[in-house]
């Protein structure tokens, strides 16, 4: 078993020392790198690195620079995708965002985890989990997601979260620990302009 596949199962793998998982690092840092330079005044152009270097990218996705993933094959994004500068998406499982989701400054999404037992962790060892965000989410800046978290349709997280465990779907959930403060409208209200 490949240390990819082993990822992919959930078991513990070493991204250290496999030559596949190092080039596909170091792809996705290039075309990060690439993306963070280009003028805002290129938008195609920043488009054609996002659908060069994510699984699936949505119309009207804007990432602002900076934004960094580990691989990006893992990160599929829906359609209306707003991410603040700073995204930080630690892919070694999936990341899957769906349509309508806006993403606060400084945000991270981390599917890697690290085994308790000291042996193993001193060894290089980790786990992956994916994370799925659904329809409709608003993140506020600063929050941080782990391994494994998925939070439904219509929710919005507060400001400095870090959620740790799945949040339901039409909820406004705030913390650390991230936790339900209340439900929140199932409907979209009808904006007035």
């Amino acid at each position: 078993m490949t240390e990819q596949e082993k990822a992919a199962a959930g078991l513990l793998y070493d991204p250290n020392h496999d030559p596949q998982l190092l080039a596909a690092r170091a792809r996705a840092q290039e075309l990060c790198m690439e993306y963070n330079q280009l003028r805002p005044s290129r938008p195609a152009e920043r488009l054609r690195l996002l659908q060069a270097l994510l699984a699936a990218c949505g119309e009207q996705t804007v990432i602002e620079p900076p934004f960094f993933v580990d691989y990006g094959y893992h990160m599929r994004v829906g359609k209306h995708f707003y991410a603040n500068y700073n995204l930080t998406v630690l892919d070694s499982a999936p990341v899957t965002f769906g349509d309508h989701v806006f993403i606060g400054p400084s945000c991270g999404f981390y599917t890697a985890g690290h085994p308790l037992d000291v042996a193993q962790r001193s060894a290089g060892l980790e786990y992956a989990k994916p994370i799925t965000v659904g329809h409709h989410v608003w993140i506020g800046a600063q929050v941080c997601v782990l391994p494994g978290v998925t939070i439904g349709d219509n929710t919005v997280i507060g400001a400095g979260s870090v959620v740790t465990r799945d949040i339901p779907a039409g909820v406004l959930a705030v913390g650390n620990p991230c936790r339900v403060v209340r439900q929140i409208a199932d409907k979209p209200r009808r904006v007035i302009l």
